[in-house]
């Protein structure tokens, strides 16, 4: 048996340059699976993303998957793409097994959790006395993107990216959700200053970027997320991580929203660790491989 894929609807373009298609899988020209490919437009490291696999109930465990992911990244080798990335859902084992299979390298995860209408009792201690939120200034706000820079392109170039590639993503990142800086509309940017002292930030996103930037919210997805939490050395494993996350779902709640996001880096335990301690969830594991 033959399994091929064939476009089921004109190739998309969106306004930052995402092209996207979605492909039937078929064994001897019945269909029997789908497959949605998205491809990023980049000078320097143009990257594509199986955003959608699945295969009939009745054709599993025959392969049918595996040639189909193949068939995808060939499609996005022809866009021009080098690099590949995939988000598998973290309960799925057997697509975790292709990723690994097929020679797909973890490079993150999301996580996700479901808000009360008001927050519980529970591990978020009170903050301490002399602590306190206020939105970063401008000139704050210049010097925490800095640094937020420089842990993005370290955590890129740790994924396998090049130095010049991930400085590329990370300045990609600000574009698209951060185009007015602090003034961005869903943008909530924190600092948390305990006498006076920073000691923390928080980047969280109450609202999609606007339309067009190519990262609007799906429709069954989260409310809010969080980009960013930044704990300073002299302050860390005293409580004030679980204090920024715990303003990140107040400002969600104020904004409406009833679920939050959270992606953390692979190998990041301490994260993962205080995430799970929090109520988060696994939801979807991230994977990425160079396509040669």
């Amino acid at each position: 048996m033959t399994t091929t894929l064939r476009p089921t609807g004109p190739e998309e373009r969106d306004a930052d340059g995402t092209r996207s298609r979605a492909y039937a899988i078929c064994v001897n020209g019945r269909p029997v699976g789908e497959v949605r490919l998205a491809a990023r437009w980049s000078e320097v490291l143009p990257t594509g993303r199986v955003e959608r696999l699945t295969v009939e109930a009745a054709y599993r465990g025959r392969g049918r998957a595996t040639v189909a992911a193949l068939a995808a990244e060939e499609v996005l080798r022809t866009w021009g793409c080098r690099r590949i990335e995939v988000r598998v859902p973290a309960g799925s084992e057997a697509a975790l097994g292709l990723a690994r299979a097929l020679g797909y390298t973890e490079t993150g995860q999301d996580l996700g959790k479901r808000l009360a209408a008001e927050p519980a009792a529970g591990p978020v201690p009170a903050p301490p006395a002399g602590a306190a939120f206020h939105a970063l200034t401008g000139a704050e706000f210049a010097a925490w993107r800095e640094r937020d820079r420089i842990a993005r392109i370290r955590c890129f170039t740790a994924q396998g990216l090049s130095p010049e590639a991930a400085a590329e993503r990370a300045g990609a990142r600000y574009a698209r959700l951060l185009p007015q800086g602090p003034a961005t509309p869903g943008a909530a940017l924190r600092a948390l200053h305990l006498d006076g002292t920073p000691a923390g930030t928080l980047w969280a996103q109450t609202a999609p970027p606007a339309a067009g930037a190519g990262s609007g919210r799906p429709a069954d997805g989260p409310d809010a997320r969080v980009h960013a939490v930044e704990v300073a050395e002299e302050y860390r494993r005293r409580g004030f991580g679980r204090l920024l996350l715990a303003e990140a779902e107040r400002l969600c709640r104020a904004a409406g929203g009833r679920s939050l996001a959270l992606a953390l880096p692979a190998g990041d335990t301490p994260a993962l660790r205080l995430a799970t301690a929090l109520g988060y969830r696994a939801g979807r594991r991230l994977f990425a491989k160079p396509l040669l």
